[in-house]
């Protein structure tokens, strides 16, 4: 019995690093980048427009929570997702990692999408003369 949770524990980790290596692919980067730990960290934060530093903010006992979850938040919505999509990230990763990598979500670049925000919200003043 201990072999078969085992091989399925396997089988749910690999469905995880692929799903994973299908992600950062969809987002323009090598998909080995994905299964080396602590150095995709840092490539998640590259995908997400984040800076480097949120990684060492996530090896902080407790609060390093909060910049795990948050760095999975901006993950889901550079993708079209929510927060709820976000919710199942953190809860049931061996469902929702394969349901980002292998549906049609594609990748929207945050940094070109606020670059974009800032260029609508310009309003342009005309000056008036009498």
């Amino acid at each position: 019995m201990d072999e078969i949770s085992n091989l399925f524990v396997i089988a749910i980790a690999l469905l995880v690093l692929a799903s994973m290596w299908k992600i950062f692919q969809k987002a323009g980067r090598k998909g080995w980048e994905a299964i080396i730990p602590i150095y995709n960290l840092f490539v998640i934060q590259k995908i997400i427009n984040k800076p480097w530093w949120w990684v060492l903010l996530m090896f902080i006992p407790y609060i390093g929570m909060i910049w795990a979850i948050w760095s999975t938040n901006l993950l889901a919505k550079s993708f079209g997702k929510n927060e709820g999509f976000t919710l199942g990230l953190v809860f049931l990763p061996f469902i929702f990692y394969p349901m980002l990598a292998f549906s049609n979500a594609t990748y929207t670049n945050p940094r070109n999408k606020n670059e974009n925000d800032l260029h609508n919200d310009e309003v342009e003043v005309e000056e008036v003369t009498e």
